[in-house]
């Protein structure tokens, strides 16, 4: 795990609740969520994509061992790799947009650059 935020959470709900996020925001590419999960999820999904720039069978079934979805791993594979092939590192971006009104918390936006 990439940071030490407990998130509210046991570590296997935790675990759970970051992989599905991941997922999502590679398959969208832009998600809204809190500060504090956004900064989680980065390190995670650029994992993803450094994976999928190194293209081999063994990186395919690693992603595919976290990503809990078989067509976010080929679109990762087939289209974020080679668009950051040049980049090394630095694929996402988080963007504070306020507090939501429900609670408060400090919400951002995280989306692919």
């Amino acid at each position: 795990m990439p940071g030490t935020r407990k998130l509210g959470k046991p570590t296997d709900q935790r675990r759970a609740m970051l992989r599905q996020q991941v997922t999502d925001f590679l398959d969208k590419g832009r998600m809204e969520t809190t500060v504090t999960r956004a900064k989680e999820v980065a390190p995670m999904a650029e994992k993803m994509i450094t994976l999928g720039k190194k293209n081999t069978l063994a990186t395919r079934r690693k992603a595919l061992s976290f990503i809990t979805k078989e067509d976010v791993v080929t679109k990762v594979f087939k289209d974020l790799a080679p668009k950051y092939a040049e980049r090394n590192g630095g694929y996402t971006r988080i963007t504070k947009i306020g507090p939501r009104r429900g609670d408060g918390a400090e919400m951002a936006v995280i989306e692919l650059v």
